[in-house]
């Protein structure tokens, strides 16, 4: 087919249409998480800007993450939803591209971004007499935007790649949403560039971001071993439990799916995919503000406000 066809082309998401009735519970189960993504991540943007408190680097950061997360659920899970109760479950190029390199880009920006706050943790920990210096307002934002521009410039590469491809034949993508390798696997060429710089990829986005992620929390480990008092070990590892719980999340579900044992159960292999793109999204907001004294005291105070205004 000519590449330049391509408002001629359009793509058939499998997903499980061969289990119906999983896709309506799949539908509600999904609708009610995504729901409780926006309204979690949401709520967590508003308190962020909102609470002069919240004004420090580490939630700065958890606002990107925030951000990230609804844009990352944003641009698969509504067309999926629709997808799960019809029977015509396809996709136009143009959109298909868009929903890949929508969610390549927050995929990638989310990994350096979790670096990004691990150093942040590292400031805290070990350095916290020259924390304000360090992180200041200046550098903050150019952290988060290097991690912005680093997963755009990666999605970008591989999404160029991957739409020169000439395509032809049934374009039957065995997955809910459009993914980077399933896109280019439909390709009726040769695709050792794409497999090479979609590896690359994953090598310099995944296990960079988490090789220091490791040695920040070996810093920290470090530091908070050599604090004496008890009181102070507790505090040290409670500035820290958030993130380290959503870098394992987000890490063991990765490495778990790439690490497993090929299984023959394609739908088994695609339920795991939708845990990590839905589950873990769900989880940031809950994770950060379970046993957050800081972020409690933000919403009573925004819902005494807003009852304050209420009455008057």
């Amino acid at each position: 087919m000519d590449r330049t066809n391509w408002t001629e082309i359009e793509f058939i998401l499998q997903g499980l249409s061969e289990y119906p009735r999983v896709e309506k519970l799949l539908f509600v189960m999904c609708l009610m998480m995504y729901l409780v993504i926006l309204l979690g991540n949401s709520t967590l943007i508003i308190l962020t800007l909102l609470d002069s408190r919240l004004h420090t680097p580490m939630y700065f950061f958890l606002g990107n993450l925030s951000f990230l997360d609804i844009w990352y659920t944003s641009s698969f899970i509504p067309s999926m939803l629709i997808h799960f109760l019809s029977q015509k479950k396809t996709i136009s190029f143009a959109r298909c591209v868009i929903q890949m390199s929508a969610s390549y880009t927050m995929g990638s920006t989310e990994c350096v971004l979790l670096a990004v706050m691990a150093y942040d943790r590292y400031v805290a920990i070990c350095n916290p007499l020259r924390y304000s210096i360090i992180m200041s307002k200046a550098l903050c934002i150019q952290m988060a935007a290097l991690s912005w521009g680093l997963g755009f410039l990666n999605s970008l590469t591989e999404t160029v790649l991957a739409i020169r491809l000439p395509f032809c034949g049934k374009n039957v993508i065995n997955h809910f949403a459009c993914e980077i390798l399933a896109f280019v696997k439909l390709a009726c060429t040769d695709i050792s560039l794409n497999e090479i710089t979609i590896m690359l990829g994953n090598v310099i986005f995944l296990f960079s971001p988490l090789l220091l992620i490791c040695i920040s929390y070996i810093f920290i480990l470090s530091t908070v071993l050599r604090i004496n008092s008890v009181e102070g070990r507790k505090k040290a590892f409670s500035i820290c439990s958030a993130h380290l719980t959503v870098v394992t999340l987000f890490y063991g579900t990765i490495l778990f799916m790439y690490m497993k044992p090929k299984s023959k159960d394609s739908a088994f292999n695609k339920l795991i995919a939708l845990f990590y793109g839905v589950v873990t999204p769900m989880l940031n907001p809950i994770i950060y503000s379970l046993r957050n004294t800081e972020v409690h005291g933000a919403m009573r105070k925004l819902m005494t406000k807003h009852s304050y205004w209420r009455k008057g």
